[in-house]
């Protein structure tokens, strides 16, 4: 039997460090925010639709995500609008790989909104990815672009990270060295090959 397990974490928590240590261990791992950039990229099967609904925020390499962003942030009813669009699309991309994956005995959803969107209820486990406040403010704020409005208005539509925690089965600390995250995620798969095995 397939576990299924979704890994979540706020902005600048290490998620994708933390993925890419569960790939590195064999495990399939499905990247959400992958799939929106394939969606909305160059011949994207969601850029007409995006382009319809938030005319100017698309060109030819797609979508343009830096005017998306500027259209609906801090918009609740267009965000409303966007996610309409996009969560589906998702829906049906993860769905594609689970059946491309089945026989593997865990496979990694990685989706950033996995609390937020409802997912939750789609997976067997929940792992949350997480760091000091502190750390995760500098990490996010050295990215290109971001600035600490910007980041506040990010975190509002993240469920605060001490619930993430609260909610998981297993939670993967990010602000020690690499060598103690993998270890932790050796050892959730360790105990979740156990129960697939039962």
């Amino acid at each position: 039997m397939t576990l299924l397990v979704g890994l979540t974490g706020s902005i600048g928590m290490g998620k994708s460090t933390v993925a890419k240590m569960f790939a590195e261990e064999g495990v399939p791992v499905f990247d959400a925010d992958a799939a929106v950039h394939r969606l909305q990229g160059p011949d994207g099967a969601l850029v007409a639709e995006i382009e319809a609904h938030f005319p100017g925020t698309t060109g030819p390499e797609g979508v343009n995500r830096g005017a998306l962003a500027e259209r609906v942030l801090g918009e609740p009813e267009q965000l409303r609008r966007l996610e309409a669009l996009i969560h589906p699309a998702v829906a049906r991309a993860r769905r594609e790989f689970i059946a491309a994956h089945d026989g593997a005995p865990v496979i990694l959803l990685d989706i950033p909104l996995l609390f937020e969107a409802g997912g939750v209820n789609e997976v067997d486990k929940v792992a949350v990815v997480s760091a000091a406040s502190a750390v995760q403010r500098e990490r996010v704020l050295a990215r290109p672009g971001m600035t600490p409005e910007k980041f506040e208005k990010i975190l509002a539509r993240q469920l605060p990270d001490a619930e993430k925690r609260a909610r998981a089965d297993f939670v993967i600390p990010t602000d020690v060295s690499l060598e103690e995250t993998r270890a932790s995620v050796r050892r959730i798969l360790a105990c979740l090959n156990g129960q697939g095995d039962s």
